[in-house]
């Protein structure tokens, strides 16, 4: 068995009961990847080193499980250890857990808490469901801006080791209201007897717990921060969303956008954990969707079947014409869906989006049309190869265009933008694109 295969390991060694050895491969190896190697196994079979584990070490895994993986889990303990397990979570942690578990462990998770942690985790769960109030972590160390370093040091002796973090100390008001934060490194070098209010940064950023969770990830990575803070609508500090929570974050939100814009429905859990069933039914609804609208193409080709008959070399450049186009159209979706997720084009940005991408598509359009015209004349003649080769030019403007702009379309009208999927442009640049292809035919044949 070589070192990178240790999944195959631990599943043969849970397999034939050899928990001493089972014991040893835990010994070995970090949380994270303890974490990965129970959910490419089967549920029942991942309860067995999960139990193997110590209290501490217990909570590091479980804390690296995706929620599917950790509802598993859970569905496998009994008594206290239910209780224990989510007992000992950041809240943040938990509301996710619950927030995203079937009514019946959520309603015994909730039931299990000790009083303070249920009001926590029910405050948390209080916010929309993907807003940033149900990430953010309440567990900080607040300072109020009138302390001076010394004082804000020794509360942060007293309070840290309860908090999620402490590397970004959110400063507040007598009314609670965020005048600002102060890095726990600036506390450090600064003069005891130096006052917070002179040392606060109150430029930082901030975000109200109802806007998007995903807006608040992605703020964080643009402005370099370690947390961000949350406040109410009155600019009362709330909480933290932290950067290890931000980058989940970024990545299940990126996640899904690629699985919608290969025509899928999104997978949550580990994929060789996932049933080919599953699999199957999370791709298939985008399939028989995109069949249904592949019958456009069809009800084009039968609209110009006269003109097929007369010109039958024009049917041999249709596939390339519809792929060519599907491509350019499928390119510039992804582009725009991408500078949309990471804030670099808006809804408003849509007609210097749509002209910017059409004289893309135009160049592309262009050079393609060259190499069309090259080998349309040695295939079936000049007549038809100046067809094909003006046919590519005007699709791949096209194309750009409708890619661009379905996208940012879909934004204004509250559509996830990654729905509008590649296959989805793609289907519909090719019913179009051969309506151009036959028009521009009639046109130069004369037929």
């Amino acid at each position: 068995m070589s070192a990178d295969e240790p999944g195959e390991e631990l599943t043969s060694l849970v397999e034939r009961s050899d928990l001493t050895g089972v014991r040893l491969w835990l010994a070995e190896h970090p949380p994270y990847e303890i974490a990965d190697e129970l959910s490419r196994m089967d549920s029942a079979l991942a309860m067995i080193p999960f139990r193997l584990l110590d209290k501490d070490r217990e909570l590091e895994v479980f804390e690296e499980l995706d929620p599917v993986h950790q509802h598993e889990i859970l569905a496998g303990l009994r008594g206290t250890a239910f209780s224990e397990l989510l007992e000992e979570m950041d809240p943040d942690d938990r509301a996710r857990l619950i927030g995203e578990a079937p009514a019946k462990i959520a309603a015994r998770a909730l039931a299990g808490l000790s009083p303070a942690e249920r009001r926590m985790t029910a405050a948390l769960l209080g916010y929309p469901e993907g807003s940033v109030g149900r990430v953010m972590t309440p567990e900080t160390v607040v300072l109020h801006r009138d302390l001076t370093v010394g004082r804000a040091l020794e509360v942060v002796r007293a309070e840290g080791a309860a908090a999620e973090t402490v590397y970004t100390l959110p400063v507040v008001d007598d009314g609670r209201r965020l005048a600002g934060t102060v890095r726990l490194s600036d506390l450090v070098v600064s003069d005891d007897t130096a006052e917070i209010k002179d040392i606060v940064d109150i430029l930082v950023p901030r975000v109200r717990a109802t806007e998007p969770a995903e807006d608040a990830a992605r703020l964080i990575q643009e402005a370099n921060l370690v947390a961000l803070p949350v406040v109410d609508s009155e600019e009362r500090f709330l909480g933290l969303l932290t950067f290890d929570d931000a980058l989940e974050l970024i990545e299940e939100a990126d996640s899904e956008d690629i699985a919608r814009q290969s025509g899928a429905s999104p997978v949550a859990g580990h994929y060789v954990a996932a049933s080919v069933v599953r699999l199957a039914r999370a791709r298939s609804v985008w399939l028989l969707l995109l069949i249904v609208a592949a019958t456009l193409t069809v009800n084009v080709m039968q609209a110009f079947e006269a003109t097929i008959e007369q010109v039958t070399a024009l049917a041999l450049f249709v596939p390339m014409l519809t792929g060519t186009g599907g491509n350019v159209g499928s390119q510039s979706a992804t582009a725009i869906v991408r500078a949309l997720a990471v804030g670099e084009v808006r809804v408003r940005d849509l007609p210097g989006t749509a002209w910017k991408e059409a004289r893309v598509g135009l160049l592309l359009g262009l050079m393609l049309a060259c190499i069309a015209l090259v080998i349309g004349t040695a295939l079936v003649g000049r007549d038809i190869a100046v067809v094909v080769a003006a046919s590519v030019i005007v699709i791949c403007t096209w194309a750009a265009v409708i890619g661009s702009s379905m996208p940012l379309l879909a934004r204004r009208v509250g559509v996830d933008p990654a729905v509008v999927s590649a296959p989805l442009v793609s289907t519909l640049v090719d019913a179009t694109g051969l309506l151009i292809y036959f028009t521009i035919a009639r046109t130069i044949l004369g037929i």
